[in-house]
């Protein structure tokens, strides 16, 4: 999706709607690279400080150790493989590793460290499926070096002083993924669990709930490990059910042979269960051709190597490692306008200049050109129940995540309204496809020309979309399930306008640019 704000949108963005513009220049990998690197350097100030006790030497080489052996590892491990290794993953899990285990120069810690880093690496090739890792790698790490007793993750990360950087780190990676109900979920269950048998020892409630978040790893646990894209199932209620799964298992104290209660071995459990309800591993894509939709926007096909697994309105991530220079890394992720049953795969991108890395090595594909679909996921998709009527809201190329349910047929027994905000009537995608849908389109262009046939202009007094001009559009809005796509400030403006029109069930998707 463009970033560039759709005609009659809405005015200048909110401070949600700038957040997410800001935001959405860094892919989700590369904001938690960051956040995690501004931790580490805040571990290095606290101690020099006084407020951790580690020491300066052992942290600094404790800190190279994670991050050159994770690295060379990965590498060395790639080559192996013959992949392109993801140098962003692998210092993401250095990182973590350093805020696992104790920083230390005895020498059975030291090899403890080394270990988890080479298994952290090996885990994404030797325990993955069909190209995808199964299981976290840090915590894959942690846990088999646990095993071998060596070292034990100590997880020191959750350390009071921490806390001050730690918690707005936290909640802006949460941000960034969508995930703060799934945090919260675990958070609440795992800490109610704790705070209760704390309560039980002789705490009071005061300092039994402090000790669960300042003396235990939840934060860190919810915001880095829990919630990694790669091991989470594909719908929200099944990763809400996930996190008060792991939630329990991460409280409750048990030992049974040679296992014991553990955040990664919690994690571990729910990577398994996530992988066992989701698209089972990456998927290898053929490129198969492209078509124009308009002149600043292409379809782009490609044959999967299997059948892929989605619900109309989800996305794709795609892994381009040709993608060079570009702080938001290698990974994009796409609307899929195709139906479930297609053959082809298919992505409606805006390729107007300028043009991103990504959308580069996307126009310069050649057909019989492979790349790797890494995921599955998302939560835009239609109520279940077909009597419910539905508002579609679409700003610019915010259009690709409907053509899903248009291509598939979910419309056409619905109650359903489409209202699309286009620059021009030639800037229209899909126009086609809309023709054909079945139900009412409304289309309001900014130039003012009239749209293509059999769609009908919306006209409202004005140039931005008000509350009172969507709700003379749609009399029934607050009767209607109201979908918005578009750019973040796209979407803050008509998500705002949807709410004073009196919609009382909204559901949006925010694109920022890839």
């Amino acid at each position: 999706m463009s970033p560039v704000e759709a005609p009659g949108a809405g005015p200048a963005l909110s401070a949600a709607g700038l957040l997410d513009t800001v935001l959405g220049r860094f892919t989700m990998y590369r904001l938690i690279l960051l956040v995690l690197a501004a931790l580490a350097g805040y571990s290095l100030l606290l101690d020099a400080l006084g407020w951790l006790t580690f020491g300066i030497p052992e942290m600094l080489a404790h800190l190279v150790l994670c991050l050159g052996l994770t690295y060379a590892s990965n590498r060395a491990l790639a080559v192996l493989f013959r992949v392109r290794p993801h140098s962003e993953s692998s210092l993401i899990t250095g990182l973590l590793l350093y805020f696992l285990f104790w920083p230390s120069f005895a020498p059975m810690d030291v090899a403890g460290v080394a270990l988890a880093c080479v298994l952290a690496s090996a885990s994404k090739y030797a325990l993955a499926w069909r190209g995808r890792h199964v299981f976290n790698p840090a915590a894959a790490g942690a846990f088999v070096t646990g095993l071998t007793g060596l070292n034990i993750a100590t997880w020191w990360a959750a350390t009071p002083a921490m806390l001050w950087l730690l918690v707005p780190g936290i909640l802006l990676v949460l941000y960034r993924t969508r995930k703060f109900l799934m945090a919260s979920v675990f958070t609440v269950v795992a800490a109610a669990i704790i705070t209760s048998e704390l309560i039980q020892a002789g705490l009071s409630a005061g300092m039994a709930l402090w000790q669960s978040f300042a003396q235990r790893p939840l934060l860190f646990f919810a915001g880095f490990m829990l919630t990694e894209p790669l091991t989470l199932p594909p719908r929200r209620w099944q990763q809400l059910a996930l996190a008060a799964v792991v939630g329990v298992v991460f409280a409750v104290p048990y030992n049974v042979g040679f296992l014991a209660n553990s955040p990664e071995a919690a994690l571990l459990l729910g990577n398994l269960l996530a992988f066992l309800a989701g698209q089972h591993g990456s998927v290898s894509l053929r490129f198969a051709g492209t078509r124009a939709l308009t002149p600043s926007t292409t379809e782009f096909s490609f044959e999967p190597s299997r059948p892929v697994r989605f619900v109309p309105g989800q996305y794709m991530e795609l892994d381009l490692p040709q993608v060079k220079s570009d702080r938001k890394g290698r990974r994009r992720v796409f609307s899929l306008t195709g139906s479930p049953d297609d053959r082809l795969v298919k992505f409606g991108v805006r390729t107007a200049e300028p043009v991103s890395p990504a959308k580069r090595v996307l126009l310069a594909l050649k057909p019989g050109d492979k790349v790797t679909a890494t995921s599955v996921g998302g939560d835009f998709v239609l109520p279940r129940d077909p009597r419910k009527p539905v508002l579609l809201i679409a700003a610019g190329i915010g259009i690709t995540p409907y053509l899903s349910h248009l291509s598939s047929g979910g419309l056409r027994e619905r109650d359903a309204v489409l209202l699309l905000l286009a620059r021009s009537a030639d800037e229209i995608a899909y126009a086609q496809e809309l023709r054909a849908a079945g139900i009412r389109v409304l289309v309001r262009t900014a130039d003012g020309s009239a749209p293509p046939p059999d769609l009908a202009a919306a006209s409202w007094d004005g140039t931005r979309l008000d509350g009172e001009a969507l709700r003379a559009l749609v009399p029934d809005i607050a009767e209607r399930d109201v979908y918005v796509s578009g750019s973040p400030a796209s979407v803050a403006s008509l998500r705002r306008a949807a709410k004073q029109a009196g919609a009382r069930r909204l559901h949006v998707d925010s694109f920022s640019g890839y």
